[in-house]
């Protein structure tokens, strides 16, 4: 059932045009994750879906009684409401009844557990949970969610991904966490200079998705090239009057000039940006702080390494940010020492980023820094820098004012590396950053020369730069693990369950109903001498054989014609009846595919069990 439909939106801002008519439908089983660079005009795409901007010019459309939850990106709320209010306000009273047991258990999870407090004394990350826990507590038909990771430690990430995964309504949201949009959407949209590009697939079919439709652009763009050189000859030829040349042809000629060719957009590997670091680094000496009578780190001892990648994982609260402000000397130590090198040149890209006067010019800002900066591409200038980091010239001299809260801080970042550190320290730098941006991070951290320490909770972007992690332990001890985020994950699986791998080699195979649904598998016999008897009843029935023999092709046309229903719904997004019935006949395609996905699975099991008795 189509929930919304969004037809030709157009959106502007002072000059920037930030949507040119683009469509989108929403169907009750979609999980859509908004993809773009910071400044693209995803958050004012998902405020016009909500209903709380007005589009220059389009129409949106939503089912007869939907409704819609927004959780925004910067939340405000009343003054003078307590946690528990402010999350349950709107509800009946039968309905906050009801609701105030769930809203606890969410508002708990999402490590808020004084309900009484006033919302108005909350930090930012603090609102930014209390939110969380408004938008998933009322009943929602939509739920568009800008940014809902931000702020949440791993724990409540991964709680968080778990539930919008059981989420029985349909999901819109803007988020960098790329295992979070592979594991939670279904359908991703990018929007990339006012134009909007949907994929029927998480993020990692996206990317591969997207690399086949850029290259049919440039294919296409290629032919393009060659026909214009030919009419572009054939309008030039001789002195014939214009009048003698066919009409039809000159318009095409003219339409083929007016054309809009495919950008790729820059990157930059920043590898030579960084100053000479000598022998000696940083040296940590058993540093202890606590507040308030509550001890957060507790004698921690380490040398960072000159090439070092080391990350920082914990609860929100429990002083990975007061371990970096200690590192960078704003914080002193109750006890202990912090020591640097005389060459260190510290590259601290906080939290909060540092403040802005935002009615300085961009480049301005930049230019502070540095105005001409020395890279393996040779000497760019502060103009060029800013591009390469994704803004555009037309940007450059507007004020800082004028940025999104994402752009500002991508703009903070790049002041940081203009400033050639050699070891840099980065809290939560994954926070309102787009994709983009932390995609040429990572490069430009894969090949800087000097040492790397993050705090995170982004999981992708900690398995992409470090090679060890600390983990803070509720004593205030760090404890470290060698890997990256995922790597520390399986060490902690294997060693709470050291048993879990044999006792698995060693147990009878049980059905699995929900992957073989109607069929039972006997468990294989440990009795070598029962083998014959397991023969007899391990086989295939005739139709079972011929079923084996048939499946995989059955399968492949499946998954033929669902992609073209998928492209087809692509291709009528303005077509509302008509996407009606697309989006059925791709249902009921989906769950034929599960179940001779599922029914594939038994007879492969069965096929391997009666080989191996063989």
């Amino acid at each position: 059932m189509i929930l919304l439909s969004a037809e030709k939106i157009s959106k502007s801002y002072s000059e920037k045009k930030l949507l040119q008519d683009i469509s989108l439908y929403v169907s009750d089983r979609d999980k859509v994750g908004v993809i773009g660079v910071n400044g693209a005009g995803k958050s004012t795409f998902l405020k016009i879906l909500a209903g709380l901007e007005t589009p220059d010019n389009g129409t949106i459309t939503r089912a007869s009684g939907i409704k819609i939850a927004y959780l925004p990106q910067n939340p405000v709320f009343e003054e003078n409401l307590t946690v528990l209010e402010q999350v349950c306000k709107g509800a009946s009273l039968d309905e906050t009844e009801r609701m105030e047991y769930e809203a606890k258990s969410i508002l708990t999870r999402l490590g808020i557990t004084d309900f009484s407090q006033d919302v108005s004394v909350l930090s930012g990350g603090e609102k930014k949970r209390v939110a969380v826990a408004r938008a998933l507590i009322h009943p929602s038909d939509i739920l568009i969610c800008d940014e809902p990771t931000n702020h949440l430690d791993d724990e409540m990430v991964e709680w968080l991904e778990n539930y919008l995964c059981r989420y029985t309504g349909a999901i819109l949201m803007i988020t960098h966490d790329r295992y979070f949009l592979d594991r939670v959407t279904n359908r991703i949209v990018e929007i990339n200079r006012g134009n909007l590009y949907a994929y029927q697939a998480n993020y990692s079919q996206y990317l591969k998705l997207k690399a086949e439709r850029e290259e049919m652009e440039w294919s296409t763009e290629r032919k393009n090239k060659s026909l214009y050189r030919k009419e572009l000859e054939w309008m030039m030829r001789g002195a014939r009057a214009r009048g003698t040349k066919s009409k039809e042809r000159i318009e095409r000629f003219e339409k083929l000039s007016e054309r809009e060719k495919p950008v790729v957009g820059e990157k930059l590997k920043l590898d030579s940006i960084s100053s000479r670091l000598g022998k000696k680094t940083i040296e940590i000496n058993k540093i202890s702080k606590g507040f308030g009578g509550k001890p957060l780190i507790q004698s921690f001892e380490h040398i960072i390494l000159r090439d070092a990648r080391l990350g920082i994982i914990g609860k929100n609260g429990c002083g990975k940010s007061t371990l970096l402000k200690m590192i960078t000397g704003d914080i002193l130590p109750d006890s202990g020492t912090v020591v640097k090198g005389d060459t260190v040149k510290l590259g601290y890209f906080s939290q909060e980023s540092e403040e802005m006067d935002t009615s300085v010019r961009v480049i301005d800002y930049i230019r502070e820094i540095a105005e001409h900066i020395e890279t393996v591409d040779g000497s760019l200038s502060a103009s060029q820098m800013l591009e390469k980091f994704l803004f555009p010239p037309e940007l450059q001299w507007n004020p800082i004012s004028k940025l999104s809260g994402g752009e500002r801080r991508r703009l903070s970042l790049l002041r940081v590396i203009m400033e050639a550190p050699n070891i840099l320290l980065l809290d939560e730098p994954s926070n309102d950053l787009d994709i983009e941006t932390l995609v040429i991070l990572e490069d430009y951290l894969e090949h800087f020369k000097g040492a790397v320490v993050v705090v995170s909770h982004d999981r992708y972007f900690l398995d992409k730069v470090v090679d060890s992690v600390f983990v803070f332990q509720a004593d205030g001890t760090l404890k470290p693990y060698l890997g990256g985020y995922s790597d520390y994950l399986q060490t902690v699986s294997s060693q709470a369950n050291p048993e879990k791998t044999a006792k698995v080699k060693n147990k009878k195979i049980s059905p699995n109903k929900k992957n073989n649904p109607g069929q039972d598998i006997p468990a294989r016999s440990e009795n070598p001498d029962d083998k014959t008897d397991e023969i007899r009843k391990l086989k295939f029935t005739y139709k079972e054989q011929i079923e084996f023999q048939e499946i995989e092709g059955f399968i492949a046309e499946l998954e033929d014609r669902l992609l073209q229903v998928e492209n087809t719904i692509e291709m009528e997004a303005s077509n509302y009846l008509r996407l009606e019935e697309l989006v059925k006949e791709k249902e009921e395609l989906e769950k034929t595919l599960a179940e001779k996905m599922n029914r594939w699975i038994y007879l492969n099991d069965l096929a391997d069990r009666i080989a191996q008795l063989k």
